[in-house]
């Protein structure tokens, strides 16, 4: 019967002390959700963090202490809060989609898709999941997962332009065209976007939607570099913008006078729009640069047989060869070619 009573005691004050717990902590927990909701974000994580002390497996508490630091900008103690509510329950949606965003935004791409794909109830799972898979170079599940994105949401920008960026860096460059023009039409359109949709059309050979897609890209604050500049340049020689064309990339050179390859480029590229004269004047500049460049004498002695004075040019060819006798085998391809 002692026994009896001193156990009895010992049960009483342990229930008490539990309920006293709980009261302290619901106590807490309920001046945190007035704390928060009059936007005092840091007495109110306060009192969430009393809660918590009180019941560790509060996870009504570890929730809203996890968002008041969201609040913040307190990443690191909201995602301790959102992982421990996770431990505790791991079927916890608020805890998966919070985490799910976090993981994401710090870049832990494997973490992101894990939770990402718990998520069923979370309408950007397909996003995150394919933007993820493209910062792990893992693009065919890239695809297939912006694709899904694209179908829940066809507006969003983002993705339209990472599906574009897939197919470019899986080189599937036709493919990629229609991402980026879709994307560029969208609301949140960035101009490095339609700088680089300039260089798609500039390798597709399509060299007037080059020229618009860059001059969109300037319009809309794209820094115009020097490669910037020269990119435009040659595409407005390609177009017949002569003038335009020859004025941007002799601005360039004028920076860079030791950049032979830039007149190089031009006389060639005039050469085969069959600007004869203007080519020779940028085959002139570089013998005068250097009057042994086989190369531009080479180039020079093409133009002439174009422009009919095929003896002249023939003797300029062969002097070249001489000059620099791999330019031998150029000859023979353009003479199989039938210049």
């Amino acid at each position: 019967m002692k026994l009896l009573f001193l156990t009895l005691p010992l049960w009483v004050c342990s229930s008490l002390y539990a309920q006293t717990t709980s009261d302290s902590s619901r106590f807490f927990y309920e001046t945190g959700m007035k704390e928060k909701a009059g936007k005092r974000y840091l007495v109110a994580s306060q009192a969430f963090e009393k809660a918590i002390k009180f019941d560790p497996s509060n996870t009504k508490a570890l929730i809203e202490h996890g968002y008041t630091n969201l609040e913040m900008k307190r990443t690191d103690p909201a995602k301790a809060s959102f992982t421990k509510v996770n431990e505790l329950d791991p079927a916890n949606k608020e805890a998966i989609r919070e985490l799910t965003g976090i993981y994401f935004n710090y870049r832990q791409f494997d973490k992101a898709i894990e939770f990402a794909q718990k998520c069923t109830e979370c309408d950007n799972s397909d996003r995150i999941i394919g933007l993820c898979y493209y910062q792990k170079e893992e693009y065919t599940q890239a695809e297939k997962y912006l694709k899904a994105a694209l179908n829940n949401n066809p507006k969003d920008a983002e993705v339209a332009y990472t599906l574009g960026r897939t197919y470019v860096d899986m080189e599937e460059y036709k493919k990629s065209l229609q991402w980026y023009e879709k994307a560029i039409k969208m609301e949140g359109a960035k101009n490095t976007w339609m700088y680089e949709l300039g260089l798609l059309y500039y390798n597709d050979n399509n060299y007037k939607n080059a020229i618009a897609a860059f001059q969109s890209a300037a319009d809309n604050g794209y820094v115009q570099t020097n490669d910037f500049k020269e990119n435009v340049g040659f595409a407005s020689l390609y177009v017949g913008e002569y003038e335009k064309g020859e004025k941007l990339i002799m601005d360039i050179w004028a920076k860079k006078p030791g950049n032979k390859d830039l007149l190089r480029d031009m006389a060639e590229i005039l050469y085969r729009e069959k600007q004869y004269d203007r080519s020779l004047s940028y085959c002139q500049k570089l013998m005068e640069i250097d009057n042994k460049d086989g190369k531009a004498l080479y180039q020079a002695g093409l133009n002439f047989q174009r422009k009919g004075e095929k003896d002249r040019g023939m003797q300029m060819c062969d002097k070249a060869i001489d000059l620099d006798p791999s330019l031998d085998a150029l000859r023979r391809k353009k003479e199989i070619s039938g210049l």
